[in-house]
């Protein structure tokens, strides 16, 4: 199984896995239980294999939402992962840019500090790899 928080480096990988509609999350190989508790308070579901010996851990958006849901789902989670401390990348597939600033809207007369910056975007990985939006 290929983990492309591993491959990047990045604490969260979210993008549509290929041949299917489903929206994935990332993350990487021993990542703190602090990012797997946030994700799944964020409303995604946690996947893991083999079953009772982690080797690798990855999440999903609930698959009884709709597209849109989906979609609305995963874009609100990027600014509390930000607002955390987590390097995040969302495949151009999935970020929409009026959910994101929905999300960080929502955020900031709860958090006392400023809404999250878009930090710049990665490097492009040394090989042929699917384009990427860092929000």
């Amino acid at each position: 199984m290929a983990n492309l928080a591993d491959e990047y480096g990045t604490d969260v990988e979210i993008y549509i896995k290929a041949l299917t509609t489903t929206i994935h999350a990332d993350t990487p190989t021993g990542a703190p239980a602090g990012l797997h508790d946030l994700l799944e308070q964020l409303g995604l579901e946690r996947h893991e294999y083999p079953t009772g010996e982690p080797l690798y851990v990855w999440h999903t958006v609930p698959d009884h939402l709709g597209a849109d849901e989906q979609k609305r789902l995963a874009n609100r989670a990027i600014p509390a992962l930000l607002l955390a401390g987590y390097t995040v990348n969302c495949d151009p597939e999935v970020f929409d840019e009026a959910l994101y600033q929905q999300a960080v809207h929502r955020l900031q007369p709860r958090a006392a500090r400023p809404a999250p910056q878009q930090p710049a975007p990665a490097s492009p990985p040394s090989h042929s790899a699917p384009a990427r939006r860092t929000p």
